[in-house]
């Protein structure tokens, strides 16, 4: 009989390597440690996505910020200290928000299952529910499992941040050193359908491309007059303009539409293909080098390493 139920454990075992390993991201997670964990998230983040509907764009640069550096880790959330300038400080993460919103999603999954939900799980789910909101439902599962990183250095996050200024063959590098392809890279730049764009990362293709004051001769002329309206001069570092012009607050196909690339025509086609597609890179996005198992900590206080 204890052979039986050894051979018996070890087989249950292979069925449900997630749950014995300890080392993989899985359903529902918290379904019995913490069963109210994902609607907290959500509550928390529809409420505040419906007086703030900027938020989507927000919380889609930060979970993308916190996965290329560490994997997603949660490290993005950490204050610096007198001995470290973490993460959040270093200059491509200067502009992110919404730190209070995850801090208020943090707080009363505390005060419900205290030490039970990681920060780095709450950006992943906050992500997904505040692009979610406009569609009431869930628009991508989210998997959950992670734990919390106790590094963050600014220094790492400008090595690992692809730059504004790279071009497609440092973009798909980047993308390459994090597992992930081409089509995620495209895929995933169409989370630029929300959101603003600073004039000072592009305003050098309006005044400056070659360095003789003039402008990117592939720009579309009425838009980059269009553009020269809105950001004055190559100092213009306060000026914001919409990633997807029109429609900046709609998560939608459009940016592609716009774009008309050849090799992203099959997402200019349906929104439906878009977001099936989206859905698929953001999932392999939220899983690079993940914590999980005894890896790691779950903090008590994002802001802070226990």
């Amino acid at each position: 009989m204890e052979k039986f139920n050894n051979v018996s454990i070890l087989l249950l075992c292979i069925l449900t390597l997630q749950i014995c390993n300890g080392g993989e991201l899985r359903k529902q997670f918290y379904r019995t440690s913490c069963p109210q964990a994902e609607q907290i998230v959500q509550n928390v983040t529809w409420k505040r996505v419906a007086n703030n509907p900027v938020l989507p764009a927000k919380f889609l640069r930060m979970h993308f910020h916190d996965c290329f550096v560490r994997g997603c880790d949660g490290s993005v959330l950490i204050d610096s200290t007198t001995n470290n300038t973490a993460e959040k400080d270093a200059i491509p993460n200067r502009s992110l928000s919404g730190f209070d919103v995850i801090d208020e999603i943090k707080t009363q999954l505390e005060n419900t299952c205290p030490g039970i939900v990681s920060c780095a799980d709450i950006i992943a789910l906050a992500t997904r529910d505040s692009i979610s909101f406009q569609f009431n439902g869930s628009m991508w599962e989210v998997l959950t499992g992670r734990r919390d990183g106790n590094i963050s250095s600014a220094s790492e996050a400008l090595a690992n941040i692809p730059s504004p200024f790279a071009n497609f063959t440092n973009l798909r590098q980047s993308f390459a050193n994090k597992s992930l392809t081409v089509k995620d890279l495209v895929v995933l730049s169409g989370a630029h359908t929300i959101g603003v764009g600073h004039c000072n990362l592009f305003s050098n293709r309006l005044y400056n491309f070659t360095g003789k004051g003039d402008s990117d001769p592939s720009l579309n002329t009425t838009y980059a007059t269009t553009l020269r309206s809105q950001c004055r001069s190559l100092s213009d570092n306060t000026t914001t303009v919409e990633m997807d012009p029109g429609s900046s607050l709609t998560f939608d196909n459009h940016y592609f539409s716009s774009l008309k690339q050849e090799k992203v025509d099959e997402l200019t086609s349906s929104s439906s293909k878009f977001f099936t597609e989206f859905s698929q890179s953001m999932k392999r996005m939220g899983a690079i080098d993940v914590l999980t198992g005894n890896a790691g900590e779950i903090r008590k206080k994002c802001s802070v390493v226990n």
